[in-house]
């Protein structure tokens, strides 16, 4: 299953957003990354593939074992750099977008994490709680987008990461909130992927919620909708949530 701009609302296109946007949606959006760490014992660049969730800030997270080679890399030098690519498999892929976040990865045992790892990366649960896996996170210290020929850009980290100052309420309720969505509010979220992005209809889930929008996602594919203002508290989501419902309704019944 595939959706036309994933992440981006059919009345947008990828030209029309900033390239932080951009970013930030290719973010959101992807559900595996390239990892480039550095060979422990040559030097060279070594390149694997990750699954990837983002925390509220956009920060991206990856779960890894010590046994995998780039584990072992990142222990000593914790340098990295993910690509997020998010060409599709029509056309030329050098026209599509793609953006590759450099920084260094460290561990975290941040709560959100796990939780917002896990809620992405449902497969995941199987090994959570296995001794040699880890949840890490890459600290961005810039990027550099290229959005299609001639549109290349180097980023800073607060051009790509989201301002979660204020928002704590919204980020203590998040489990709750993606819990409601899911068990309660499954045919609204289903509506926000067919009508308000385009995508064709299935078991949507929600996986995350942060100031700026919420993530959802479907046999492989994933989705990012944006809120309309900042959302800093659970009350402040559930009222974009039913706009956007609403939204979605209106589009659906005039199709």
């Amino acid at each position: 299953m595939a959706a036309p701009n994933p992440g981006i609302p059919q009345q947008q296109t990828a030209a029309q957003i900033s390239p932080g946007e951009a970013t930030r949606v290719l973010m959101r959006c992807a559900l595996k990354a390239s990892l480039a760490t550095l060979e422990t014992s040559t030097g060279h660049p070594y390149a694997s593939l990750v699954t990837i969730a983002t925390d509220v800030d956009g920060t991206p997270l990856f779960f890894i074992s010590t046994l995998a080679l780039h584990t072992k890399n990142l222990l000593s030098d914790s340098r990295a750099s993910l690509l997020f690519d998010g060409t599709d498999a029509s056309g030329d892929p050098l026209a599509g977008g793609r953006v590759t976040v450099m920084g260094r990865a460290v561990k975290t045992q941040r709560a959100s994490a796990r939780e917002r790892f896990l809620a992405r990366q449902d497969h995941a649960r199987a090994y959570a709680d296995f001794p040699d896996f880890a949840f890490y996170e890459l600290v961005p210290e810039r990027a550099h987008f290229i959005g299609g020929f001639g549109r290349i850009v180097d980023l800073k980290p607060d051009d790509i990461l989201v301002d979660t100052k204020g928002a704590e309420p919204l980020i203590a309720a998040h489990a709750d909130i993606v819990s409601h969505m899911n068990e309660d509010h499954a045919a609204a979220v289903e509506l926000y992927a067919t009508e308000l992005a385009g995508a064709p209809s299935g078991p949507w889930r929600l996986t995350g919620v942060d100031p700026g929008g919420f993530d959802i996602v479907c046999d492989g594919s994933a989705l990012r909708l944006p809120f309309s203002t900042k959302v800093e508290t659970p009350d402040g989501a559930r009222q974009e949530f039913v706009r956007l419902a609403a939204l979605a309704r209106d589009r659906k019944s005039k199709a």
